[in-house]
């Protein structure tokens, strides 16, 4: 009777490692986005993130739909089907998520290279957009 119940203990502990949530290389991730221009670290309480101009550039997928360790990446709907045959075992959709000009990555699966890759099209969509509003808001001050 003792090596069954020994038996189920380490089952069950097995089984918690199972579930345990991917963990991401966050140090990877910052050496990469802070290579970009006016690219800050906003990581909170919730999760890391990053800014790009004042304005949201990445962070931790919070929704139940995201797989654990996976982070939004701002992107605009027309470039996101490029990326992500680009990279198709490291950005993926759900249907939280497709609504939104987005992407989620999982992070475990991009190098240094595809993750700037992915980051630098996401600087572009951030930036290109803070800087259409600063003119459209400079337009209407006229």
């Amino acid at each position: 009777m003792a090596k069954s119940t020994r038996a189920r203990k380490v089952a069950r502990r097995g089984a918690k490692r199972a579930k345990a949530p991917a963990v991401f290389d966050a140090a990877a991730l910052r050496e990469v986005a802070l290579q970009f221009p006016d690219v800050e670290d906003a990581t909170t309480d919730r999760g890391i993130a990053f800014t790009a101009s004042g304005h949201l550039l990445v962070c931790a997928a919070l929704h139940a739909s995201a797989e654990p360790g996976s982070l939004v990446v701002r992107i605009s709907r027309e470039e996101r089907p490029r990326l992500m045959a680009a990279h198709p075992r490291a950005l993926y959709l759900t249907d939280h998520y497709v609504k939104h000009p987005a992407v989620l990555a999982r992070l475990a699966q991009l190098d240094a290279a595809a993750l700037r890759d992915v980051l630098g099209a996401a600087w572009l969509f951030v930036t290109e957009k803070a800087a259409g509003r600063k003119r459209g808001r400079s337009r209407s001050k006229r």
